[in-house]
This record gives structure tokens, sequence and C-alpha cells, in this order.
């Protein structure tokens, strides 16, 4: 919703003299768990989501907002001398992205569906055509015409009857993750009235083409909760509810098997899995569970003809596939197709009619291996590059021999192959387009070790523009110990370290305007992934999480030690947990970093964890664990940064954050900074920048993201010198 914030002339007109940070009023908030108190001066911050959204804002409300307006204008004057450079970054980074262009079709029950981007149009437009690529076009949706009067718009799910006839879709207008489901007739375009409001957007189709399944959400923690079953056409206040979760630490959801033969429920948390399913041919049945739930069990299912695949971690850390009859599906009845192995990390799978895909991490390099099931044979691509990510793509139907994959490197653009599993043969069916061109051969990419504390190896994966890149060179006293060298270069540190996602090696155009500037570009894989298997993550998780900080400073004291940079030419970088990352590190070691960017930063992790009304806290207590404990309450105090904050010299930082963030609160951002603000030391700059009409993602769109790009890269390159 678009307002007309009203900014208190006090806190503008300091903002206003550029030199003046804004002040904030302290209201002091005690809190008291295991015999200790904290004070939160900025307790008061925090919003409702009714008070966010309200037509008239109550005074309350005004204050937050105005603080709020008073950093983001004391950032618009401070950076105002970059202006006309995060206009020409801006247009230089969309500027490589190709304008017309076109994903590659796929084929599903007889139709190819392909999306397509316009020229002058920030949103996709959906298609398919039938049985062939020459046939006629049919537009599914457009997102433009949906989007158009709307600040933020997003589609969640798209998904289409069995009989082709009629397709449902998401829509979100805040940026909360909150849909609205529609469904819409493919033969005539008429879009029905009954919609279902408070959902997650995707649906499971019954194999009858009226009867979906689908998720809704908790309007307090926005945790996805409850399955219904709802009957096309009919008001959705008397759907049926066929499930609910009542342990809060589950997400939960709901989705068609490949096979078309099932309706599945999955229950998940940090660390258990568990599924209920029912006969996509039996809509009005009751839902069975799959196998009884476990502790510390995490498995996915697919079905094939007659059986399910089972991917579990049941003694099997890396896991291991097994198999199961559809008619016995209990644990007991499972049994194994591949063993557990300790050097590899079983991923995903894809299945079809003669051949089984594994996606698996080896050597902390995602790959793909396919078994023939008729011969037995068994082999891995050679992708013939020394760093990748690969992955498995879209891939439909069944009885082909045709493996759909992608592919990226720091170094090649993401590309889309068909491989014949039979033959080898290998098409590419796409490579991201780099408008204005791009050479390969121009930039270079390897992989470095540092070494832990404990002795782990932390991979970073560096890339940067080969002439440009600088030799380092050190000087030596009169012992022959070197020292720091005289020729360092600019290197932007990024790492997440998370839930056990994985930043893997991948190509960005947008990375082209920090190589072509000199910067280097490197990735810390820190534990908390899962870059050598289940036990990197189980290393950075829980009484653990301290060593994905300490990992991310290593990383950067290896790069100062080997001459490639120094603090004073070295970025650091980390999103959502791995804002938390970046609040920590510049806690723990402030004197390393040049400049840090904190986007959207998990950084009052204590009292977030305390409250599980808070969206999405009670899912997380398997990854931080529960304050409510002792144990874990000391230990999270330790690191977490707003709690930490103290007087010092920190580096320069921008933290950026957005209004309706649904993953971490607005509040928290907003609360850093203005502590921050209060226990700065020194002459190094501070600025908040936060988007009042989007959430964790930015923007919505194709080209108005990059806007925050270019701030942040401007931020970069002013403190590097490289504005002129």
């Amino acid at each position: 919703m678009k307002k007309l914030f009203l900014i208190s002339s006090l806190l503008l007109s300091a903002c206003m003299q550029n030199t003046i940070p804004p002040d904030v009023t302290k209201k002091p908030h005690k809190m008291t768990e295991h015999g200790h108190t904290r004070v939160d001066d900025y307790y008061w911050m925090r919003l409702t989501d009714e008070q966010k959204s309200a037509e008239q804002y109550d005074s309350h409300t005004q204050e937050v907002v105005d603080y709020i307006d008073a950093e983001n204008h004391y950032t618009e004057q401070q950076l105002k001398h970059t202006n006309k450079f995060q206009d020409d970054l801006f247009n230089e980074i969309v500027g490589r992205i190709k304008k017309n262009d076109e994903s590659v079709p796929y084929l599903d029950n007889g139709y190819f569906y392909y999306t397509r981007y316009e020229k002058g149009k920030e949103y996709a437009i959906h298609y398919r055509k039938k049985r062939s690529l020459d046939g006629a076009e049919e537009i599914l949706l457009d997102e433009n015409v949906l989007a158009e009067g709307h600040d933020y718009f997003a589609v969640g799910g798209m998904d289409v009857s069995p009989d082709n006839q009629w397709m449902s879709y998401g829509v979100d207008l805040v940026s909360r993750r909150i849909y609205t489901i529609y469904f819409k007739n493919l033969l005539t375009g008429e879009v029905l009235e009954q919609t279902i409001p408070n959902a997650t957007g995707s649906v499971a189709w019954a194999n009858d083409n009226k009867t979906v399944f689908y998720t809704s959400k908790n309007g307090v923690t926005l945790l996805s909760e409850k399955i219904w079953r709802h009957k096309m056409g009919t008001d959705s206040s008397k759907d049926e509810l066929v499930y609910e979760e009542k342990n809060e630490s589950f997400y939960n959801g709901v989705y068609r098997s490949k096979s078309g033969e099932f309706i599945i429920i999955y229950n998940s948390s940090t660390l258990v899995s568990d599924y209920h399913i029912l006969s996509a041919n039996n809509p009005d049945g009751d839902f069975q569970n799959f196998s009884s739930r476990g502790t510390e069990h995490e498995y996915s299912i697919d079905h094939y003809q007659d059986k399910f695949y089972i991917i579990t971690n049941w003694k099997a850390k890396n896991n291991r596939l097994m198999e199961t009859s559809e008619n016995a599906t209990d644990m007991a009845n499972w049994k194994e197709v591949i063993a557990h192995r300790s050097d590899v990390h079983l991923l995903g799978m894809e299945i079809f009619k003669d051949h089984i895909v594994l996606n698996e991490r080896k050597d902390g390099l995602r790959g793909l291996r396919v078994i023939h099931q008729k011969s037995s044979k068994d082999e891995y691509i050679n992708f013939g590059e020394e760093t990748y990510t690969a992955g498995i793509s879209v891939n439909e139907e069944f009885n082909t021999n045709i493996l759909r994959y992608s592919y990226t490197s720091m170094v090649t653009p993401r590309s889309t192959f068909d491989y014949n599993m039979d033959t080898g043969e290998l098409t590419v069916m796409k490579q991201q387009e780099v408008v204005g061109g791009y050479d390969k051969g121009n930039y270079h990419a390897e992989r470095r070790y540092a070494i832990a504390q404990d002795g782990k190896p932390v991979p970073i994966s560096l890339v940067y523009k080969k002439d440009l890149k600088k030799e380092p060179t050190f000087k030596y006293n009169e012992n022959g110990d070197s020292s720091t060298p005289d020729n360092p270069q600019n290197l932007l540190l990024y790492a997440y370290g998370s839930y056990g996602s994985t930043r893997d090696p991948y190509f960005s155009s947008t990375r082209l305007s920090l190589l072509d500037r000199g910067f280097i570009y490197a990735i810390a894989h820190v534990r908390g992934s899962q870059i050598y298997g289940r036990q990197s993550y189980d290393d950075g998780k829980m009484l653990n999480k301290k060593n994905t900080f300490t990992d991310f400073i290593v990383a950067g004291k290896y790069l100062i030690k080997e001459g490639i940079t120094d603090s004073e030419h070295l970025f650091a970088e980390g999103g959502s947990a791995g804002g938390l990352l970046i609040g920590a590190v510049v806690n723990m070691a402030p004197e390393m970093w040049k400049g840090a960017i904190a986007a959207v930063p998990f950084v009052d992790v204590i009292t977030t964890m305390l409250d599980p009304s808070i969206p999405l806290t009670s899912n997380e207590w398997d990854e931080w664990g529960n304050p409510a404990e002792k144990e874990y309450y000391d230990y999270m105090l330790s690191y977490s940064p707003y709690d930490q904050v103290i007087d010092r010299t920190y580096p320069n930082m921008l933290v950026t954050s957005g209004f309706f963030d649904s993953q971490v609160q607005y509040w928290e951002p907003l609360k850093y900074v203005a502590k921050l603000r209060d226990h700065w030391q020194g002459d190094k700059d501070l600025y908040l920048h936060m988007n009042m009409d989007a959430g964790h993602g930015g923007k919505s769109g194709r080209f108005r993201r990059y806007r925050e790009v270019a701030l942040e890269y401007a931020f970069m390159l002013d403190l590097a010198g490289v504005i002129k």
C-alpha cells in the first residue's frame, strides 16, 4: 500500500545537515530470563501487521515510521554524491540482461510450457503450446496485467489440472508470502469469483479435475499449518480440513506426485520429515501416514509405477536411497538401493522409465550421477571444469531417456542442457546471454582453502578479471618474515552458512560490475552449510553456531595472509541468516573489514527466539536452539549481534531491510542500527536502507530490485575510491 510518510521536523532537520546521523528516543524495556536481565531501549519499535497496514497511523506507528524515514533520508543525503554513479550502475546491470527473453520449454502432459519476458515489462508472461513447439501459442497468465496498480506483486504457484483445462495460481500483493488462490478456465479465459485467501499459493489437483488440496497460513506466525480439501467453484469458507499440524516446529504443505497417482502432505522440521498420502483417484478419501513419525529422521519420497523411492538419513548421515511398495510404506518394509557413503552427500533424485538420476555432492561440488536400471550401468556426467554447480532441472515426463539439467560456475553463465542418458549426446538448450558481450576467457575462477581453528578446511571460491588481477608481493623484515603486501586488491567476501543451505559457485552478470572495476569476488563455504555433507551442517548450528562466524573470519585472514587483500580493501556481505553472520563478525573482528553489508539481517537472536508469536520462530528452535533453556540462552547471548553491540570502532556498514519482511521482521535491522548509533565510535559510516513497499526479497519485478544492488555496489566502490 502506497503511503505518504510524515517526517518530524526535528529528525528531518538532522538528516538534512548530512553530517548528523538520526537520533531516536530510548524507551528501556526489561526482559528477564534465567535470572539474567537484558534492557532493550528500542523494543518499542515493533509494530503489528495491522498497524503497518492501517489507513491512518496512530502516534506509535507514526513515531516508528518517522525514524525509518529519517534513517532513509540520511542515507540518501550521505550517498547523494553517488546518485549518478548508482544510475550508471543500474543501467549497466540491467543493460546486460536480455530484455526479450524466453525460458526453455518443457513438456508436461501433452503441453510445452515456457515463460517469456518482453522489453519494457517488469513481469513474466506464461505460455503453453499443445503437443508441438510449432503449435499455436496460448497465454496462461500475463503477470504485467495483474500487477498494474500495485507496488508489489508476486505469483506463487501455477498448477494445471490433469485434464489441462483449469489452472490455479496464487497472488501476493504485500510481500508477506500470504497468497490468494485464483482459478482460471484455460478454455474460456474466465477466472472464477470464488477464491481461496490466506494460502501458500500452490495446490495439488486430484484426478477428478475439480478437487484441490491447499495449505493455509496462521495469520500471526505465518506458519503453514493446515491442509484443506476444496471443490472448485465453491465457497472456501466451507472447505474441509483434512490435516492440522499441532507441532509448531513443522512446516507443512501438499503436492501432487510426479506420477500423478498420489496427493502427498508433507510435514518438515529441521530434524524430522513426515508424509501422508492419498490416491489422486480417490479425492474424498482419507490420508494415510506414510511411516510413523520418527525423531531426527529426515527423508523425501518419489512415486514410480508401483513403488516409492526414499532418500533417507536413517542410519545414514549423508543419506541413502531406499524403495518400498506403494502398498507397504512403513519404514520396516524399506529396502536399500544405494548405501550410505561418508564422502558423498545424496541431495536429490529424478526417476525415469529406465533411469535414476542422483544429484550428489562430493568434495564440496554438486554433480549428477546416472544409473541405468536395465543394465545397472552407473556413471557421472563430466562437466570439464574444476569447480561448478550442476542440478536437476524440470523433468516432468517419465517415459524418456533425456535428462534436462542446469549448470553454472563462477565463469560459466547459467546453462540448460538436454543429456541423452543412453548415447551420452549433450545438447545446449540455452545459455544465459550477457547483452553487450561476455568473454569467459577474460575471467578466472579458482578454489582456495583456509584452515579453521579446529583444523577443518574452509573452501573459498574466487573469481576475478585476469587483466586486473594483481600478483601479491611482500616486504620482508630483517628476520625474513613477510609483512603486509604492497599491492592488496579490493575483495568482497560473501557467505550464508545456515539451515544446511550451501552457496555453490555460480555465475552472475551483475557481479561483472565489480569484477570489471578490479574487485575480486569470493564465497566462503563456511560450516552451517553442507559443503562437506551433513557433518558440515551439524558443525555450524545450535551449540556449534560460532564455527560459522570463525570460519568466515579465518577465510578473511587467509586472503589477507596470502597477500590477495588487506583490511583496507576487504569487504564482507551476507543476507538474512547471513546477515547474522555479518553482525557477529563485525563484533568479533571489527578491524578486519573496510566495509560490511548486512542485508535483511537476523540480528536480535534471543528476543526473537523467545517469542513464538513472531513469524517462523518455532520452526527455528532446532536450528539455533531454544533460549528458554539456559544452555542455549547463554550460548546465543555470547554471539547475538544485537546483544553484543558495545562501544567500539566498527567498519563502514550498510544495513538493508524491507518494511513488510515476513522472514526477518523489519524491527530487527531497525533496532540494530539504532543501537549501533548509540555505541558508534570513530568516523566510519553507518547507513540504513529500508524498502517501505517490499519484503525479504526486496522489490518485486524483473529490474527494480537492481536499484538496491546498485546502492550496495556504490557504497563499496565509493569506499574503495573507485568513484571519481
